[in-house]
């Protein structure tokens, strides 16, 4: 690599070169050298002694430093002592000593003589730092040293600011002055300084050209190998690198610029790093605390060394390390200075804000007044539009500091809830406490009120956010789950297809889909709650993701689909920043039920074991685990613990007016346990109470109503129910509730005398649950059948090239698949012709076809994905 001080320099050197040479030969000469910070000029101050020496010329060299800037004759003493020529002559102010004219005449005329046994130069680096005193001496030689062989060399930072402003002024007038002033290093340069063409671009547009910063800029790639060029090399960083590292040779070399580009340089290198994008040449001579003619010459000084491109920083690296030696007392400053400066230009909002909240972060105060309230608000706002709700909650927990006034601070806490929950239900749980008292005491308008109701909703907590319902005249208020339960699924959709998803109107669309679920059509949920899911993401809200992909998993549990319930619920809550408060029930459970099913026992055991509070328990989520716990319990032989889990769900959904089996039916639950233990009386008993109630009504929960009446009650009016009880659960969608009343249907067929008939039911019963993974299931209705039987295994291939169940399904007609559901449930010919007003021979031409699209071959190889059929009670 060429050495970068040089390269682009042949001019300047031409010009020092010719500029010795007639010193050499006997004329004085005077050359200024001027460059930005770190671009080279002491590399030619250097090359200019070595040749002046190697000539034979008596070479006197010094360089000014910040710290001697005050130190009299300092630059003046360097210069004398580097050769040991002469003593300094120096004015005295004791009597009789010459005056300060009569010395600088003594030095002049030292040189002058010095000067006839060889050419003398002498040169000073960063003449802008250098005494005042010595500046006269070095003028004094400049005006009077004319017919000697001598040159003067000086080398100054451009637009730095001088101890003698009429310094340069008096050289210029000299009639032997030259000037050089040395440009930063073009794209091609760079490129010659590198040996190669590869990554010179880059490299120039993040060094600015400027030498020093090239140089540690290429010393860094090689260090870390940002990218490889053919030959090996390093080479710039690649799109996507991290690139320069903090205190690396690249920010070691930007600090040096900066504190050798004047007093004023760090000041408004840290003014324009902390602006940022907000930066203007005044906004930045405010923030700096300078006058706009020091500012001016400031900023010009760093573009002058390729730091800065008008008042933006070349690369964030550069712009780091302006920052970096800031202690947080001054950043705390500059940042709250930066907040009021934006303020009163009138920035963006939230630049505005993020300086605030970073001088919170470095330890300023702690409050902020009301109209910083109000600007971080509205910043808050801003970043909700861009999905990023961590970044307005860290702005709203700022605000709720601030001073001002306390109803202004609740309305913040309820907004700060609601942002907190679109990324951490939990945390935004453990806000409500606070809001919930000041509701209760009226302290909350009704702005205020209805979205902290939305939060309690949206946690499950259906009674506390009743609480906050107004009462009609003489009248309790409903409780929000009635509403939930008995909103009509076209009032839902209309919801569901109208709002858009916001904090506003999470709950209302959460409510609505939880609704679908619960009526007659909860098929009708499961895109709904996947839209809404995708929606989430979209907006990077990962609790709202966790909130949808439980109702996801919710609805597809409902509908019997075991492994899409079991993905989702796990899918909602692995996304959980924590899994505390009431939310992560509600996942946990449908997790806990799927896994019961499916035979994963040791699964659900581990989720089962999870501590819920007391005070949880009484929110749907908590009732919900309760419940999936029952029923863990039930499948493993704990008849006992599961009865007392589903009377404490009775308790407490009875204690907190919240009692709908269409939501959780426990009276069933209940019933199933306590016939495990003999009971059958109080099991019928608790299912005829559930069947009165008017949830009843709906399909799935008269379904399952009327096969625990049919289980506990009269053996000889079993079959007849539990007829009932298939028709009822096949209308409701929930194929794995259907399975376990067929095959209850089959016993009963079977112990009524119907052998043949029962095996078809149980067989097909089997089956279905099959298709659904309810391994648990699979092994209560036939124990010892293999889960991968012959009849599945043959229709697996058929399947996957043709779609059976609700896929192959959908090339019958409509007649030929009233027909196969029939026939799958195990009725004959002659019953089905009966049903559906059909003769015999009709109903076997349709079933010649249906086995034919399906290629299947017999009635044991129907599937049971077939669209509900709404028939009569099979007697």
């Amino acid at each position: 690599m060429t050495s970068a001080g040089l390269v682009g320099r042949e001019a300047g050197i031409d010009l020092l070169e010719t500029a010795l040479a007639d010193c050499v030969a006997g004329q004085s000469r005077i050359v200024l050298i001027e460059a930005g910070t770190g671009c080279g000029k002491s590399a030619l101050v250097d090359l200019v002694a070595e040749r002046a020496a190697a000539t034979g010329a008596t070479v006197l060299y010094a360089v000014g430093a910040p710290e001697e800037q005050q130190v009299s004759l300092g630059v003046l003493r360097q210069l004398v002592n580097s050769e040991q020529v002469f003593a300094l002559p120096r004015p005295s102010d004791g009597p009789g000593a010459p005056s300060r004219v009569e010395a600088m005449q003594a030095f002049c005329a030292e040189l002058r003589e010095l000067s006839l046994d060889s050419p003398v130069v002498l040169c000073v680096d960063d003449v802008q730092y250098a005494d005042r005193e010595s500046l006269q001496y070095v003028q004094y030689l400049a005006r009077h040293a004319r017919t000697a062989p001598v040159l003067v060399v000086v080398a100054g930072a451009l637009h730095a600011p001088a101890q003698d402003p009429a310094f340069t002024t008096e050289l210029m007038r000299q009639p032997h002055f030259r000037r050089i002033r040395l440009e930063r290093l073009t794209a091609d340069e760079v490129a010659l300084v590198r040996g190669r063409p590869e990554g010179a671009e880059e490299l120039h547009r993040i060094s600015g050209g400027n030498p020093l910063l090239l140089r540690a800029l290429v010393e860094e790639a090689a260090g870390q190998q940002w990218t490889a060029q053919a030959d090996g090399a390093a080479g710039p960083p690649a799109p996507g690198a991290a690139g320069p590292e903090p205190g690396g040779p690249f920010a070691q070399a930007v600090a040096t610029c900066l504190r050798r580009s004047g007093p004023d340089g760090p000041g408004l290198a840290r003014a324009v790093a902390l602006l940022g994008e907000q930066a203007s040449a005044a906004r930045v001579t405010r923030l700096s605390g300078l006058d706009a003619a020091a500012a001016r010459r400031g900023l010009a000084a760093l573009e002058a060394a390729g730091l800065l491109d008008g008042v933006r920083f070349r690369h964030p690296a550069a712009r780091a390390a302006a920052l970096e030696e800031c202690s947080p007392q001054t950043l705390t400053a500059l940042h709250t200075a930066a907040a009021r400066v934006l303020g009163e230009d009138g920035g963006p909002v939230l630049a505005v804000a993020g300086h605030l909240l970073a001088a919170r972060t470095e330890g300023g105060p702690p409050d902020c007044g009301p109209a910083e309230v109000a600007v971080l608000r509205d910043a808050a706002e801003e970043l909700l539009v861009r999905n990023d709700a961590r970044e307005a909650a860290r702005l709203l927990e700022l605000a709720v500091r601030g001073r001002g006034d306390e109803h202004v601070r609740r309305g913040i806490r309820v907004r700060l809830a609601q942002i907190t929950a679109r990324f951490d239900p939990a945390a935004a749980e453990r806000q409500l406490g606070a809001l919930l008292e000041a509701a209760r005491d009226g302290l909350l308008d009704t702005e205020q009120v209805q979205p902290l109701a939305g939060l309690l909703l949206a946690q499950g907590r259906v009674a506390d956010a009743a609480g906050l319902l107004p009462d009609a005249v003489g009248e309790p208020a409903a409780s929000p789950l009635d509403t939930l339960v008995d909103a009509s699924a076209a009032v839902s959709e209309r919801l569901l297809q109208s709002a858009r998803l916001t904090d506003a109107t999470v709950a209302p669309l959460a409510q609505a889909v939880r609704s679908l679920i619960c009526s007659e059509h909860p098929e009708r949920a499961v895109p709904w709650s996947r839209n809404l899911l995708e929606e989430a993401r979209r907006c990077q809200a990962p609790g709202w993701s966790a909130v949808f992909a439980a109702l996801h998993a919710e609805a597809l549990l409902r509908m019997g689909d075991l492994r899409g319930a079991h993905a989702h619920a796990t899918a909602a809550l692995e996304v959980l920043a924590e899994r505390g408060g009431s939310f992560p029930c509600a996942p946990a459970a449908v997790l806990i039920r799927a896994c019961t099913a499916m035979g994963r026992f040791t699964e659900a055991s581990r989720l089962t074991d999870r501590q819920v509070p007391e005070g949880l328990l009484t929110g749907l989520y908590g009732l919900a685990f309760l419940r999936a716990r029952g029923l863990y319990r039930l499948a493993v032989n704990q008849p006992h613990a599961a009865l007392a889990d589903f009377l404490e769900v009775g308790r407490l959904m009875e204690g907190g007016r919240v009692d709908r089996p269409a939501f959780l039916p426990w009276r069933t639950d209940a019933a199933e346990a306590l016939l495990r233990l003999g009971e059958g009386a109080r099991a019928e008993q608790l299912a005829l109470r559930q069947l009165a109630l008017p949830d009843a009504q709906r399909p799935w929960v008269r379904g399952v109503s009327l096969r625990m009446r049919a289980l506990a009650g009269d053996p000889k009016r079993r079959a007849a129910v539990l007829g009932q009880a298939v028709d009822a659960l096949h209308r409701s969608g929930d194929r794995v509730e259907t399975a376990r009343a067929m095959a209850e249907l089959g016993r009963a067929l079977q112990a009524d005398g119907s052998p043949s008939k029962g095996s078809a039911m149980i067989r097909s019963a089997w089956n279905l649950a099959k298709e659904s993974d309810a391994t648990a299931l699979c092994r209560e209705i036939l124990p010892d059948a293999p889960l991968a039987s012959a009849a599945a295994r043959d229709r697996a291939p058929a399947e996957a090239g043709t779609g059976t169940g609700a896929g192959g399904a959908a090339k019958l007609s409509s007649s030929e698949q009233r027909v196969a559901t029939l026939a799958a449930q195990g009725l004959t010919n002659r019953e089905i012709s009966a049903k559906l007003y059909l003769t015999v021979s009709t109903v076997e031409q349709h079933l010649t076809r249906v086995y034919r699209k399906l290629q299947i071959t017999s009635r044991g190889d129907l599937p049971m994905g077939l669209e509900p059929v709404a028939l009569p009670a099979v007697v």
